[in-house]
């Protein structure tokens, strides 16, 4: 197995200016709903396409998607039930309804192919659709993210799910109620604040998390492991260090089902290593992206 570590206090640090800040607002109708999506670069140039995990927004990518656009045309996706896309009526959230999506919105966006970027539930479906979909996904990075969800972990967000929307009389009480998930983080408050300001709507006359409780209620992932034999493209797996969530013994089979693929793993992150190690992440994941420089 090829594995390389990147270490902390090796990088520039990141401009504070936020990629939200210069990204370009869209949306798209794919599958009969409006999808949200953010985008920065020439269109024209490669396309790069950065999926969140779940009950996250396209905002999760805000201090990495700006060092990527001199070389592509990035999107960062809503996807499907999630920050300012639609809602799924009835409920329709399995693997295989994020997978037709992104065919969606790459057919939209004219990219015959593109690199994919996925953390959390976006890597899991971005797995799965660079096994179905070979021929359209050009690179493939799977960010601390697992195959498959233990049936009590499922057990456990379907629960979540079906207590339903929690409105809250205020958008500052709605604020301070965002949390992640897993909660272990590192990540700058002033980062954190960003997120969660932009995780909030108005909502049946208060404020609400941005996400639809059904994505958790109805949540159908595939089991990905018998997929991960059939991508083609070129992969890298990104491990926080310090993750609870893909742990190092499961990296490390992953790399060894997906023919050619390779490992990084950042020190001194948690599952949410885009928010917590920016830079670093950034440094593990351009070159192999963009491996002419």
């Amino acid at each position: 197995m090829r594995a390389h570590v990147v270490r902390a206090g090796t990088i520039r640090h990141m401009s504070d200016r936020l990629a939200c800040q210069s990204g370009r607002r869209r949306a798209l109708t794919v599958n009969g709903l409006r999808l949200h999506l953010l985008e920065w670069g020439e269109i024209g140039r490669p396309g790069l396409c950065l999926l969140h995990g779940g009950a996250a927004h396209a905002h999760w990518f805000d201090a990495v998607a700006a060092t990527f656009a001199d070389r592509f045309h990035v999107v960062a996706l809503d996807q499907r039930g999630h920050g300012e896309s639609a809602w799924a009526t009835p409920p329709a959230y399995a693997t295989e309804d994020f997978a037709g999506d992104l065919l969606g919105v790459l057919d939209a966006l004219g990219w015959e192919r593109a690199s994919l970027v996925g953390h959390s539930m976006g890597g899991h479906n971005a797995m799965a659709f660079a096994s179905w979909h070979p021929q359209r996904v050009e690179r493939l990075v799977i960010v601390d993210s697992r195959p498959a969800i233990p049936a009590e972990r499922l057990d456990m967000m379907h629960a979540r799910g079906r207590r339903g929307v929690r409105v809250h009389a205020s958008r500052e009480a709605a604020v301070a109620s965002f949390r992640l998930l897993p909660r272990d983080t590192v990540a700058a408050p002033a980062l954190m604040a960003h997120l969660a300001g932009e995780a909030i709507a108005p909502r049946d006359g208060g404020w609400a998390l941005r996400f639809d409780p059904e994505t958790n209620a109805a949540r159908r992932p595939t089991d990905a492991w018998p997929l991960l034999p059939k991508i083609a493209a070129p992969t890298l797996v990104v491990r926080g260090a310090l993750s609870p969530v893909l742990t190092a013994a499961m990296a490390a089979e992953i790399v060894r089902l997906v023919r050619g693929a390779t490992l990084a793993e950042i020190p001194g992150a948690y599952h949410h290593l885009v928010l917590d190690r920016p830079a670093e992440f950034v440094a593990a994941v351009r070159p192999f992206l963009d491996p002419a420089g």
